[in-house]
């Protein structure tokens, strides 16, 4: 970091960190790391092309400004003003134990995650490999059944435990050293590949017909299930209810504008979601396939689509190399929450926190790698409240518990905490408007959210 170690150096430190905390622009990084995960590679224009294009986009960046940033502002601060963390920080910022206790709820769901987004992410760096070697080449492949049969065997556990052992190095390296430089390599990276792949998908004959499907607007599609959908994705977009912002925040230097990190971040995540629509609609229209949803698109459509296409076989193993890096930038974020917490509660050294903790969530994993809906995998006929242990954990973390710590983190920073607007360096109007969302009108869109997800607000039509 020529020309910020001097800067840097102990910004970051806590007890047993053994390292420096995050350069300026080193955080800024890793956070855009964690925020663009998976999901947005394919989940946002997913969801953006079926709610009206172009229309959705505008609501989602008003949601992103009205839910997203003051959470993300909100998480940074407590962070920074606690130096700990994710439970920890809130304790030390009120003299508080049952914050304490709440802070809890993000570091658990972060560990949950990490043990099935490890499976998830496993996937990719197989499919990176094998379209690389020309093995998806093939036209006349069923794709469905080639995923099906794949995600239903013991391979995946095989690629699981090479993230893990990925995310557990560049952890064990220190906050310096191997988290901040990590993403510092990977991230500019990965805009350029994507870079690379729309340019390719857009030149491709027929693509203007799917970036016409991102892209125009449809404002007849926008309903009251659009915004309740916008807003969910503006708060899990940017990783937060699960500890990871607050934590990279207490790597912070003091010296550093929060507010400017928060809109430097957010732009980041919307940019890359966005470009990622003009990569993957262009390529799906361009081979008349039916852009769906989650796994379909990207490990079945998609695939599809590269072996039809020239040099296809480099084209699809960039795309799938592309959401390798997203997934163990993101997979990097999760496991530091209880790494940070581990090390700071039981005084192990960060290279011994790292391989236990990665350890024990790979291990913890290896029942949803085994349980995939629709495939033959020996546990995914076991069904737990009608879900199967993959959907269980994502479920329970994405639509349960990240809601929940995302009001903790509102009303913490909205009543509890009486120094939040000094920390983040907000005076004024602008500190005004910031109380007021995480007051009023963020706790009852994150409630709002919630009920949707799990069911009980319906707005299907009778």
């Amino acid at each position: 970091m020529k020309g910020m170690d001097n800067k840097s150096v102990g910004a970051g430190d806590r007890p047993g960190q053994g390292g420096t905390g995050f350069s300026k622009k080193g955080f800024i990084l890793a956070a855009i790391g964690s925020s663009v995960g998976l999901g947005n590679m394919w989940k946002f224009p997913y969801i953006t092309g079926e709610n009206g294009g172009a229309a959705f986009f505008l609501l989602f960046i008003i949601c992103l400004v009205v839910v997203g940033l003051p959470i993300l502002l909100a998480e940074m601060t407590i962070g920074r003003g606690g130096r700990s963390n994710a439970s920890a920080s809130l304790f030390n910022l009120t003299n508080k134990k049952h914050w304490k206790w709440f802070g809890l709820i993000s570091i658990v769901t972060a560990f949950l995650i990490m043990s099935y987004y490890g499976v998830v992410a496993g996937w990719t760096m197989h499919y990176m490999i094998q379209s690389f070697s020309g093995a998806l080449s093939d036209v006349n492949m069923d794709y469905a059944a080639a995923f099906l049969g794949f995600a239903g065997g013991y391979m995946p556990l095989f690629w699981s435990a090479v993230v893990m052992a990925i995310t557990g190095f560049v952890i064990a390296k220190g906050v310096s050293s191997g988290i901040e430089k990590f993403n510092k390599i990977l991230i500019p990276g990965f805009l350029i590949l994507l870079l690379i792949l729309m340019v390719r998908a857009l030149t491709l004959p027929g693509a203007m017909e799917g970036a016409e499907f991102f892209l125009k607007p449809d404002f007849s599609k926008l309903n009251e299930e659009s915004v309740l959908i916008a807003l969910g994705h503006s708060f899990f977009s940017l990783s937060l209810g699960m500890g990871c912002m607050l934590t990279y925040g207490s790597y912070v230097q003091k010296d550093q504008s929060l507010g400017k990190a928060s809109l430097a971040i957010a732009g980041g995540d919307l940019l890359y979601a966005f470009v990622a629509g003009l990569v993957i609609f262009p390529t799906v229209f361009a081979y008349g396939m039916e852009p769906s949803s989650g796994v379909g698109l990207a490990f079945i459509a998609l695939p599809a689509a590269f072996a039809q296409m020239p040099l296809g076989f480099l084209f699809g193993g960039l795309f799938f190399l592309l959401l390798a890096i997203a997934a163990l930038t993101s997979a990097v974020s999760i496991l530091e929450v209880p790494v940070a917490y581990a090390m700071e509660q039981w005084k192990w050294s960060r290279k011994k926190t790292a391989i236990i903790l990665a350890s024990f969530a790979f291990l913890l994993g290896v029942p949803s790698a085994l349980s995939v809906e629709g495939t033959s995998g020996p546990l995914s006929n076991l069904l737990i409240f009608g879900k199967t242990i993959f959907d269980l954990f994502d479920f329970s973390t994405s639509y349960i518990l990240m809601p929940i710590g995302g009001l903790i983190i509102t009303l913490f920073t909205g009543y509890a905490w009486k120094r939040a607007g000094e920390e983040a360096g907000l005076t004024g109007g602008i500190y005004r408007t910031w109380m007021f969302l995480l007051r009023y009108v963020c706790p009852l869109l994150i409630i709002l959210i919630f009920l949707y997800s799990v069911g009980v607000l319906d707005f299907g039509t009778d």
